[in-house]
């Protein structure tokens, strides 16, 4: 296309031209006017569609500048949105590596431990009485009535007893509550001695059977609130162990793209381990280090500017890491499930252990007074076990660091 100036000459030349092809003396005065008039208007519209044309080309010129800036603006953008992303989620390895090593310590509390395991001891006297001791008070009570003390076979059956309870197969299989198999094994004794044993009567072993399992469910019930309690746990730590691996493998993907080197796993190692071990290298700093170096290869030389086109171009890998980080999210998301999870795990422990106590107080086995006192205790050592673990994860220092990587954001 002809420059506007160009054009412009050629147009007056022409004008010019038009003029001198109608000088002829012979035309009427009239005939004169009219071409005249009509010569003008034609050159008006000429340096109308000059001017126009002028316009256009500025216009056009500083869309294409726009359209220019508008591209340096959206990789200054991308490079931004990534370089946020991930200077944060360094910080997000770090803190959830921690939390997840944290977490899986937990059992409870020392002091709640404890007390736990005191009441589910049967040879505890915690609630005023140990299992043993009314085991043998029932039998001297119920089964002999009495003739313990003045009775040789009543007293041989006496030492049965202690034998039974103090068996070591019952002492080794303290997950199996002791109570149920030191009663059921009691039970098979008695039954057989009263076959040849006058002593015991049907209706003073159907009595002692109906005590003794008082105490049974008690126990029963204390033992199965830690069973399922421990197996909760370990469900809990087998789904943070895998947690572990996937964030892992997903910082080994990051390292491996931005260049840092990841230590090689141990044998001896826990995954938390090998990480802590990468962290005295990788962190938010090193994060913030990296990306500097970075602006000051691409800085184009005499302007001060950086390239960002050609460093996004040049780093694809960094719009890799970025894209990934969804997955971060989600397993920041997960980890707080099941740090949720614990607490509903110690919550229905609770209510179990509440429930047992409640049924040897319903049970009468000791002082209602004592057990309530338990009770409260308990309750006590549970809120503080809570405290102090919600203390020590900090649940909210992981949410308000995730917050700030905007993984929705796709780089392409």
């Amino acid at each position: 296309m002809l420059r506007p100036a160009i054009l412009l000459i050629l147009l007056l030349f022409w004008a010019r031209w038009s003029f001198g092809q109608d000088t002829t003396a012979n035309k009427a005065a009239s005939q004169e006017v009219i071409q005249i008039h009509t010569n003008d208007t034609t050159i008006q519209k000429l340096y109308d569609q000059v001017e126009k044309i002028n316009t256009n080309d500025k216009e056009n010129s500083i869309a294409i500048q726009g359209l220019m800036q508008g591209k340096e603006m959206d990789n200054l953008t991308k490079y931004q949105l990534v370089k946020s992303n991930i200077i944060n989620a360094s910080e997000t390895y770090y803190l959830l590596n921690k939390k997840i090593t944290d977490l899986r310590s937990r059992t409870t509390s020392n002091s709640l431990d404890v007390f736990i395991t005191s009441l589910n001891n049967p040879e505890s006297k915690e609630l005023g009485f140990s299992f043993s001791e009314r085991v043998i008070d029932l039998v001297k009570t119920v089964i002999l009535q009495g003739k313990a003390e003045k009775s040789e076979r009543a007293s041989k059956l006496v030492d049965a007893t202690n034998n039974i309870i103090n068996s070591p197969i019952f002492k080794s299989f303290t997950a199996l509550t002791p109570p149920l198999g030191i009663a059921s094994a009691l039970m098979t004794f008695f039954r057989s001695a009263s076959l040849n044993n006058k002593m015991i009567d049907e209706k003073n072993l159907e009595k002692f059977e109906q005590d003794l399992n008082k105490y049974v469910v008690y126990y029963t019930a204390l033992n199965e609130g830690n069973q399922k309690f421990q197996y909760g746990l370990n469900f809990n730590k087998d789904q943070l162990t895998s947690l572990h691996e996937d964030l892992y493998n997903h910082i080994l993907f990051t390292a491996s793209a931005l260049k840092f080197n990841l230590p090689v796993r141990r044998d001896t190692e826990s995954v938390g381990e090998t990480l802590n071990r990468f962290f005295f290298t990788f962190n938010k700093e090193s994060a913030q280090d990296f990306f500097a170096k970075l602006e000051k290869e691409y800085t184009i030389a005499g302007t001060g500017k950086i390239d960002y086109e050609r460093l996004l171009r040049e780093n694809g890998n960094l719009k890799e890491v970025n894209n990934q980080l969804e997955d971060l999210v989600l397993q920041t998301k997960q980890f707080e499930n099941l740090y949720n999870q614990y607490f509903t795990l110690i919550d229905t422990y609770y209510g179990q252990v509440i429930n047992s106590l409640q049924i040897a107080a319903n049970n009468g086995l000791a002082d209602k007074n004592l057990i309530a006192q338990k009770q409260a205790e308990f309750k006590a050592l549970k809120e503080e076990a809570e405290q102090d673990i919600r203390a020590s994860i900090n649940i909210d220092e992981l949410r308000n660091n995730t917050d700030m990587i905007k993984y929705r954001y796709k780089i392409f």
